[in-house]
């Protein structure tokens, strides 16, 4: 993908017609496409070269993650096909058509403690799957879990692999760069001593805490605070009318995971035997849907549906980000210029 390997690229004829845009990044544009002959749809990721200049190692190293697992795993977002022309690179993936984890659980009608679990069960036997091939995710949140099509019974995805690291199992401590969403980072990331796989299984814990009841356990009105909840594993089952309902179990599973110490930390493979998502797995190979409440092990989390609570934690927690972010572009744009337009003010207030 440098000046030298450009000027040989060979153009091949067209396999896809491009469509609409579904997202758009500093580098790249997602766009749907139709494969010509099939008919099968897909989602493209066009990289431009030009902006990708002295970044090509970041794409190579997805490349190489996604063609060691794609294919390999149900739930894993595959890719399916790649090439490049004169000035961009074309990565064909599996379309998602189903939306984002938390804006399909907004949608229904009811949401139990067992649809969170059966939702875990996926993700970790995924980072199972990514751990035996040597694979460390990094940026395991709601954002990058997105459902395959609008089905109800429709397959839950891991995506997003710009972050993944192929990593010798024997070398699994040895990563060291800062990288993630630090609502979802483990406490070794930030201390700056070297981290493996674990770090994936930290996502996890906090991922489960948030799907039980809408915000994340280390949330704080700042990042410093929220780092130093992070390094310290300060959180709590607070408040208490949030977490009643909430069996010991999926409490259990959470410390597992959020232990500060990475060997003490529950690994994918033993998470999986974890009494919690042992019953999710039965959930999962019956097929049950989201919504229709298997009971769990124990009386508490049997039958309460957790769809109010989290729905407004989720949603209160949005609406004070985005009024945070706006204070902050005020504040900025403040400093910098000592005016600031009057519909930016509007829109914060």
């Amino acid at each position: 993908m440098t000046d030298s390997t450009s000027a040989n690229v060979v153009v091949v004829p067209c396999k896809y017609k491009t469509g609409r845009v579904l997202g758009q990044g500093t580098y790249a544009t997602v766009k749907e496409a139709v494969h010509i002959e099939t008919g099968e749809r897909f989602a493209v990721k066009v990289l431009n070269k030009k902006l990708m200049a002295g970044r090509e190692q970041l794409i190579r190293n997805e490349i190489t993650v996604l063609k060691r697992i794609s294919l390999g795993h149900p739930n894993v977002l595959s890719l399916r096909d790649y090439f490049e022309t004169q000035n961009n690179l074309y990565l064909v993936m599996d379309l998602a058509s189903g939306g984002e984890l938390l804006d399909r659980i907004c949608q229904k009608g009811s949401y139990y403690e067992m649809d969170a679990a059966r939702l875990v069960y996926t993700i970790t036997d995924v980072v199972a799957y990514l751990h035996r091939n040597d694979i460390v995710h990094r940026d395991l949140k709601p954002e990058n879990l997105l459902f395959r099509t609008q089905d109800e019974d429709s397959e839950l995805l891991v995506a997003d692999f710009g972050l993944s690291r192929i990593v010798e199992r024997e070398k699994f401590h040895l990563l060291t760069t800062t990288c993630g969403t630090p609502g979802y980072m483990a406490p070794e990331i930030f201390l700056k001593k070297g981290y493996g796989a674990e770090v994936d299984m930290w996502a996890i814990g906090v991922i489960t805490y948030f799907l039980l009841c809408g915000y994340t356990p280390f949330d704080r009105d700042t990042n410093a605070e929220e780092i130093q909840a992070i390094i310290r594993a300060e959180y709590s089952f607070e408040p208490k009318e949030y977490w009643a309902d909430i069996s010991d179990e999926a409490k259990s599973f959470i410390r597992s995971t959020l232990m500060i110490d990475p060997q003490q930390r529950l690994s994918a493979a033993d998470a999986l035997h974890h009494p919690w998502l042992r019953a999710a797995k039965e959930a999962v190979e019956k097929g049950t849907k989201m919504g229709e409440a298997p009971p769990m092990l124990s009386p508490a989390g049997s039958d309460s549906n957790l769809l109010p609570s989290v729905k407004k934690n989720f949603n209160a927690r949005r609406t004070l980000r985005k009024a945070i972010d706006m204070v902050r572009l005020v504040n900025k744009l403040t400093q910098e210029y000592g005016v600031v337009d009057e519909h930016v003010v509007g829109a914060a207030e």
